[in-house]
């Protein structure tokens, strides 16, 4: 098991509501990509599909990792609701949100961490989400 892992994810929209993917990327301490991840979700919000990549993410994580899981996003809503800045109001997202507060169980620690859009590694997730909503026909 590997004792620290740094995950970035991504979720877009192109509408919002419209159709909706996500990017994940699993990375060593060390930076280098250990697990790469892709999946369209069909219509939804932007923010639904941010917090579906990290608990897509998280799940990935889970079977690499016990230890401690660094997140980051692109998403200052969700990682200021994540660390209590913000209150979650949404229905919908209070769902997703309590999925992930359970996911965090299986790890020694989780830590959120808002980066911008021009990250390395955001970048990657970000061109990951775009590369599954072009294949789709709208």
């Amino acid at each position: 098991m590997i004792d620290e892992l740094n995950v970035y994810t991504d979720g877009g929209s192109r509408g919002n509501p419209g159709m909706s993917a996500i990017g994940v990327l699993i990375c060593g301490k060390d930076g280098k990509i250990l697990k790469q991840h892709s999946e369209f979700l069909g219509r939804g919000t932007n923010n639904t599909a941010e917090y579906t990549a990290l608990i897509k993410a998280l799940k990935i994580a889970g079977k690499l990792s016990g230890g401690i899981i660094n997140c980051f996003s692109d998403s200052q809503l969700m990682v200021r609701q994540l660390t209590g800045m913000y209150k979650v109001k949404n229905y919908s997202l209070k769902k997703l949100f309590l999925e992930v507060k359970d996911l965090e169980k299986k790890f020694e620690e989780v830590n959120y961490i808002h980066v911008n859009r021009e990250n390395k590694k955001i970048t990657i997730v970000d061109k990951l989400v775009n590369e599954m909503l072009d294949t789709i026909k709208k």
